[in-house]
């Protein structure tokens, strides 16, 4: 009973461990399937702070270097305007893989604001 016990523990702590943590092949397997040019804004949810929406810079002669850390560089909601014009990857923020714990497609656009 007690072996039975631990091992539905600790199914649902990996469980719980794959809800909460995003790998590299995750989150780019979400890039190459969900995200699109009509498509490319992403409402990203953390563990432990407020979600943001956010552009994922691909083209950055440093993605894949940064990608292998799951480091991935990211145009907040706040300076889409601005890099839309310019394409300045100074206006993204860097952010560790690990602290996302959901990503989603967001079907809408952000031109008016």
């Amino acid at each position: 009973m007690l072996r039975l016990f631990f091992a539905y523990f600790l199914s649902a702590f990996i469980a719980l461990l794959r809800q909460t943590f995003m790998n590299i092949e995750e989150i780019q397997k979400f890039l190459d399937t969900k995200i699109s040019l009509e498509n490319n804004y992403v409402r990203i949810t953390f563990k432990k702070r407020d979600s943001i929406y956010g552009l994922f810079v691909k083209g950055h002669k440093d993605y894949n270097d940064l990608k292998s850390k799951n480091f991935w560089r990211i145009v907040p909601r706040s300076q889409f305007q601005a890099y839309g014009v310019s394409k300045n990857v100074g206006l993204a923020k860097i952010f560790h893989g690990s602290e996302f714990s959901r990503l989603t497609v967001h079907n809408e656009s952000f031109d008016t604001e």
